[in-house]
């Protein structure tokens, strides 16, 4: 099964550090976000990626390049030039997807159709971070039957927040300040998910595609009560970076 994570915002929100470098590449516990997500991911056993990219994406496409032997050992034979790690860490299969700098959520996952067309599929954003049992959510996904599951986490935010009956969602309201059962950003999607989505690349999945799923009876909540924190601001990210060098980094499954 294919994990799609959305890669390209700006971080407006957290602009001190993300003028120079994209918002998922910003470090936690000395490694980006991206990289714990993904580490969660494989943990349980999803180990196929579709990077949704967009601001500076190709920091992105480099580091997945790179860092291995940035950062790793590695044996040269300087008479053939051909190096070989040493250990060769993480073995992830990446698709790369350019899906253009000012697309929105909804318009870079319509790109990515011809990827994810024959199969559900998995989707989360670059920054959020959770303990969250990735395979419980597949199976409550499966024995709901919906075209949708969204992971849905209490709490006082200025979040989406869902109204939910039973594991449905019957209502959904973006960005509103209040206390409830918000998007927790941890997606099972089947690939009739592409109806809901126009060929235009200023659709919100949270907005559009969401509310309509809600009006059909198509978008399963599973409720996720353990660790959660998204990363949206420069004050969330020294606060997960205090919690991982104190040990409590709660994310970390594998």
């Amino acid at each position: 099964m294919k994990v799609v994570i959305l890669c390209g915002g700006k971080g407006l929100r957290m602009h001190q550090l993300t003028e120079e470098i994209p918002k998922p590449l910003v470090r936690v516990g000395g490694k980006p976000m991206l990289w714990h997500i993904m580490k969660a991911y494989k943990h349980f056993g999803f180990d196929e990626f579709v990077l949704l990219l967009g601001y500076k994406g190709e920091q992105i496409k480099e580091y997945f390049l790179t860092e291995k032997w940035k950062s790793g050992s590695f044996y040269l034979d300087t008479a053939t030039g051909k190096p070989q790690l040493l250990d060769p860490g993480e073995e992830w299969k990446i698709t790369f997807l350019d899906t253009g700098e000012d697309a929105m959520t909804g318009g870079r996952l319509k790109q990515a159709q011809g990827l994810l067309q024959d199969a559900p599929f998995m989707m989360t954003y670059g920054d959020g971070l959770s303990d969250i049992d990735l395979r419980r959510l597949l199976e409550f996904h499966k024995a709901r039957g919906k075209v949708a599951t969204v992971t849905g986490v209490e709490k006082k935010s200025q979040y989406g927040t869902l109204t939910v009956t039973g594991d449905l969602a019957t209502g959904f309201h973006e960005k509103e300040q209040s206390i409830g059962i918000i998007n927790g950003g941890f997606f099972v999607l089947e690939p009739e998910i592409f109806r809901y989505l126009p060929e235009d690349n200023a659709c919100v999945f949270e907005q559009g595609p969401m509310q309509r799923l809600v009006e059909e009876r198509e978008l399963a909540v599973y409720l996720h009560r353990g660790f959660w924190k998204a990363s949206d601001t420069v004050s969330d990210i020294m606060e997960v970076n205090r919690l991982s060098a104190q040990g409590q980094d709660k994310w970390r499954v594998w």
